[in-house]
Formats: C-alpha cells, sequence, structure tokens
C-alpha cells in the first residue's frame, strides 16, 4: 500500500521547481539579452522584459562570427569524437571483460586511473605529438642510431614529419579514449549472463560475431547515452580547437564567440554576444531534449 503525504509530495515538488527555475534562470536571461539594444543591454540592472532586437542580433552575430562553417566544423568534431569513443570504449570493455590474458586487470586501472588526467594536465606533450604524429618513431631512430647508419649508407637523411596541426584528425584523435566509457561497458558488460556467452559459442559465433550481433544490439542505451554526453563535451571543448587551429576553415563554434567581444577599449557589445551564445549553445540543447530517455535508459536501466 502506497502512502498519501500530501505534504511531503507537496515538499518535492517545491525543491523541483526551484531546482529548475535555477537551470532555466541563465538560458532565459541570455535570450532576454540577445534580445536587446546596445544601451538597453549595458542598463545596470538590465530589464527582463523582451526587446525587440532578437533577429536583428542573431543576424549580426551569424555574420560577424562566421557562425555557419563554425557550426559544421563543431558537429564533425563533435560527431568524430563521440563516435569514436563509443566504438573504442567498446572495443576496450570487451577485451577487459571477454578474453583471458595476463595483467588485463592492470590495464584496466592503468586506464581508470587517467580519470585523473584531463586534457589540460597533458596539453603540452598531446599537442607535440599532434604537431609530429612520426617524432616518437624519429627519436627511436636517432636513439638506436638507425638513422646515422641510413645516412652513412645511402647519403640520405631520416626525417619522419606528419603534421596534424589545423585538421579534423588533429581534433578528433586526441580526444577519443575515454575511460569513463570503459568503465561503463565494463559494468554493462559484466552483468550479461554467462549462458548467453556459452550459447553464442555453441552456435559458432566467434568473439567478433558474439560482439556485433550480441552485445552491441544489447548496450544500445548505453551507446546513446555515452555518445550524447561525449557530444556535449566535444562540442564545448575550447582549449584544445584554440591552441592547433591557426585557420579559421577548421575552427570551432565555441572559440569563435571571442570575435563578439571586442578589444580593449572597444564598446562590449553584449546583446551579440549574448546572441552568438544562444546560437551555439542550442543545438547541444537539442541533442539533450531528444536524447533524454535514452541518457536515462542507458545509465540507469538493468534488463538485457
Amino acid at each position: 500500500m502506497v502512502e498519501r503525504t500530501p505534504f511531503l509530495n507537496f515538499f518535492t515538488h517545491l525543491i523541483l521547481f526551484v531546482g529548475f527555475v535555477f537551470c532555466v534562470a541563465p538560458f532565459a536571461v541570455v535570450a532576454i539579452a540577445a534580445s536587446h539594444n546596445l544601451r538597453d543591454v549595458n542598463d545596470v540592472p538590465m530589464s527582463l522584459l523582451p526587446g525587440s532586437d532578437f533577429w536583428v542580433n542573431i543576424k549580426t552575430a551569424w555574420v560577424t562570427a562566421g557562425l555557419g562553417p563554425k557550426l559544421l566544423n563543431s558537429f564533425i568534431v563533435a560527431g568524430g569524437v563521440a563516435a569514436g569513443k563509443v566504438i573504442i570504449s567498446a572495443l576496450t570493455a570487451f577485451a577487459i571483460v571477454y578474453f583471458r590474458f595476463p595483467g588485463r586487470m592492470f590495464i584496466f586501472w592503468l586506464i581508470f586511473v587517467t580519470l585523473m588526467l584531463p586534457l589540460e594536465v597533458r596539453i603540452v606533450p598531446t599537442y607535440a605529438v599532434v604537431a609530429n604524429v612520426l617524432s616518437p618513431y624519429q627519436a627511436i631512430l636517432d636513439v638506436t642510431g638507425f638513422s646515422w647508419l641510413i645516412e652513412k649508407l645511402s647519403g640520405v637523411q631520416v626525417s619522419l614529419n606528419l603534421g596534424l596541426l589545423n585538421s579534423y584528425p588533429g581534433l578528433i584523435l586526441p580526444l577519443v579514449a575515454t575511460a569513463t566509457g570503459t568503465f561503463l561497458y565494463r559494468q554493462f558488460f559484466l552483468t550479461v549472463p554467462d549462458e548467453l556467452t556459452e550459447a553464442a559459442r555453441m552456435d559458432g559465433a566467434g568473439p567478433l560475431r558474439f560482439f556485433i550481433d550480441v552485445l552491441l544490439p544489447l548496450s544500445r542505451n548505453n551507446m546513446a547515452a555515452l555518445g550524447t554526453i561525449m557530444f556535449l563535451w566535444a562540442w564545448n571543448q575550447y582549449l584544445w580547437p584554440l591552441l592547433i587551429t591557426t585557420d579559421q576553415s577548421h575552427a570551432m563554434a565555441v572559440t569563435e564567440l571571442k570575435q563578439l567581444i571586442p578589444n580593449v577599449g572597444g564598446t562590449p557589445e553584449w546583446h551579440i554576444a549574448m546572441a552568438g551564445t544562444l546560437i551555439v549553445m542550442l543545438p547541444p540543447l537539442l541533442v539533450v531534449v531528444l536524447m533524454q530517455r535514452w541518457i536515462v535508459r542507458g545509465l540507469i536501466a538493468t534488463e538485457k
């Protein structure tokens, strides 16, 4: 029997409403500021009533920051990072759970420890690798003396160089590995009944077929949840795209918002900046709204 507690229900809904207001308030302020003109947006305090210049500000922000191609770049990078993280995490967790090899748990904990090493901590070595992907191989040839030997025998100086700056692979590849996704998939694979594995083996299914035909369909909720979370994470990346993109053809929308804020001495056109911010945050907001059910299922569902 479910006990009726009207006061507790009211108190719970009140807490939810307060939380909703705190979550929606920043979006409302951005939208209202994007509808004002320069004078009204700089009033202290700013009016919380919508203005009449919303679409003018949206158009100005779109043209000034060149957000069209920048949004396309953001979609490509965020989609590539999300897909790469889902695929690599699933394969890594599959190998750790279903293959028996020495040191597999040690490898898993090494992967898990990388949660304490965000991109900002390893930004310098990561940049060095992306600037020249073949630099480790060049160092090995130099240390072992093979580059000197090749130069002496053939007269050809070995200089391996492959840069990924200002490219989609350079933006995507350093971000695709994730310990969070590996842990999420491992915990899910551990809950798959052993009888299912034995049945697939009796039917003659190899490891790859079992992974594709059995595990991936079962983990579609996890894939959707992880892909959505990682899409949002990649979309909001600022430091890494800002560091490796000097060519505007590969710039991302988040980094280009700085074009809407004037340098020292200029007049801050916050209404234009807020309009640009509204444009940039709209795609991930739509993704969250459309994928909300899948996110919840992927994080809490346990049905097989």
